[in-house]
């Protein structure tokens, strides 16, 4: 019994912090989207007696992971294992193409993706374990749906999926190959208030209707928003520097979660393509990308450009 599945990254087009929980976790209202830039999992599983989990990692991005206990995919295979009491012998290949720690949600999706393949692989419904992955992490949840477009409330895991009839734009990410800790960027937020908050989910309402609609991506684009940047941008220059340059070339660029990736998007390849060549420089990883999460591990559509090494950059 074996499958392969992408594990598709995610950008965020709108995020607003809308509080803090006793526990120290933060409540958000954000607009996911999928895209093409993904992993990709190779699944091998059977019940057995007594469970073996192997994990071999490859792929551009390899040796950002260890294949121990604490890696994620093999976290979610456990968690599969304990909800539906099945002991199982499982042989993975990770094929690591997303960045980590750059706020495109890679870690999250290979977890997901392996829930959702053994679910597949043992005729079950992936949603049965939204709240068991979610104990994985807050946005482990989101790949367990095949929907693009998805809203997040509480601390990420209360999703609806958002229908998009399209047609849909292309995507430049520039990650500057700097990782920013998430909870460094969440001790520094400064909560917005009552009035402020009214204001921003009020846009994402009206951001949500034009994805239902159809609306041209200049349209949406006017509604980007990312309550994160302020806990970010004065902080990391490497990350600063690419919003920018975005800036500079005419594009209305956003930091997708915590980052430090930030994208803008245009309407075709060729003027996709044109703008990544552009904005390319050393330190920074250009890809580009369109919206989607396909399940064919075989049908990707998203290229990347790697300007070398560089020093982070942090201010």
């Amino acid at each position: 019994m074996q499958i392969s599945l992408q594990a598709p990254a995610k950008i965020n087009l709108f995020l607003e912090v809308t509080g803090k929980l006793p526990n120290g976790y933060h409540e958000l209202a954000t607009l996911f989207a999928k895209i093409s830039l993904a992993d990709v999992l190779h699944i091998q599983a059977t019940p057995a007696d007594k469970e073996n989990i192997s994990l071999h990692i490859t792929g551009p991005l390899a040796e950002q992971l260890v294949a121990n206990e604490n890696n994620l995919v093999i976290r979610a295979v456990h968690a599969f294992e304990q909800y539906y009491h099945l002991p199982l012998h499982v042989q993975i290949t990770l094929e690591k193409n997303v960045p980590m720690g750059a706020g495109l949600g890679g870690g999250s999706s290979d977890a997901g993706t392996v829930l959702r393949g053994l679910c597949k692989l043992f005729d079950k419904n992936p949603l049965d374990l939204v709240s068991c992955a979610s104990k994985l992490g807050a946005d482990v949840p989101l790949f367990l749906y095949p929907d693009i477009f998805l809203k997040g409330e509480g601390i990420g895991e209360k999703l609806t999926p958002i229908p998009a009839p399209g047609p849909l734009p292309w995507a430049v990410l520039v990650y500057p190959d700097t990782h920013v800790p998430t909870k460094d960027v969440f001790g520094r937020l400064q909560l917005p208030t009552s009035a402020q908050m009214l204001t921003t989910l009020s846009n994402l309402d009206i951001l949500i209707k034009y994805v239902k609609q159809g609306r041209p991506f200049t349209q949406w684009q006017t509604l980007f928003f990312n309550r994160l940047e302020e806990a970010v941008l004065p902080y990391v220059c490497s990350v600063r520097d690419v919003k920018q340059d975005f800036l500079a070339l005419g594009t209305n660029p956003l930091m997708s979660g915590s980052g430090s990736t930030v994208f803008a998007l245009t309407t075709d390849r060729k003027r996709a393509e044109d703008l990544a060549g552009k904005i390319n420089r050393q330190g920074r990883k250009v890809f580009v990308v369109q919206f989607g999460g396909t399940t064919d591990a075989d049908n990707r559509n998203s290229d990347s450009l790697d300007g070398g090494r560089a020093p982070q950059s942090l201010c």
